[in-house]
């Protein structure tokens, strides 16, 4: 459900901050767009980023955010809709999500991307690498 969710974002133009179908999101905001349709209202207020979160302090805000409110699985336990939570430079903070798309040989993942939008991405080893953490969305809150 979370995975047919993400794919219906597909085309929202990436816009920082946002999370609106069809008009724009960021990753975080492609997210709060899933747990919208899944849940209805959020579970907390997202306060406003930069474009940077919080690198510059080297807070993992981003991570602790995920552990709040979704569920942490093992990293090997791959099932479309997990959220994945990448760290895009290894002395960085974690600070870009997607979902899992397709598994196995040919692993996908909905994000968006600044740039190009929401899109489905193939989970190739460059982004793989990158993974630092996977949750599943709470079977209920």
């Amino acid at each position: 459900m979370a995975l047919a969710e993400a794919r219906r974002w597909i085309g929202t133009p990436y816009v920082h901050q946002a999370s609106t179908l069809g008009a724009g999101a960021d990753c975080l905001g492609l997210l709060r767009g899933v747990w919208r349709a899944l849940y209805g209202a959020e579970p907390e207020t997202v306060p406003p980023y930069t474009p940077d979160w919080s690198e510059p302090q080297g807070d993992e805000a981003l991570w602790r955010a995920a552990r709040r409110v979704l569920v942490e699985k093992s990293p090997e336990a791959r099932a479309p809709g997990d959220v994945l939570l990448f760290r895009m430079r290894a002395d960085a903070v974690a600070k870009h999500l997607g979902l899992q798309g397709r598994v196995g040989g040919a692993a996908s993942f909905v994000h968006a991307y600044s740039g190009h939008g929401v899109v489905e991405s193939p989970l190739s080893g460059p982004w793989a690498r990158r993974i630092v953490a996977r949750f599943e969305f709470p079977e209920r809150i």
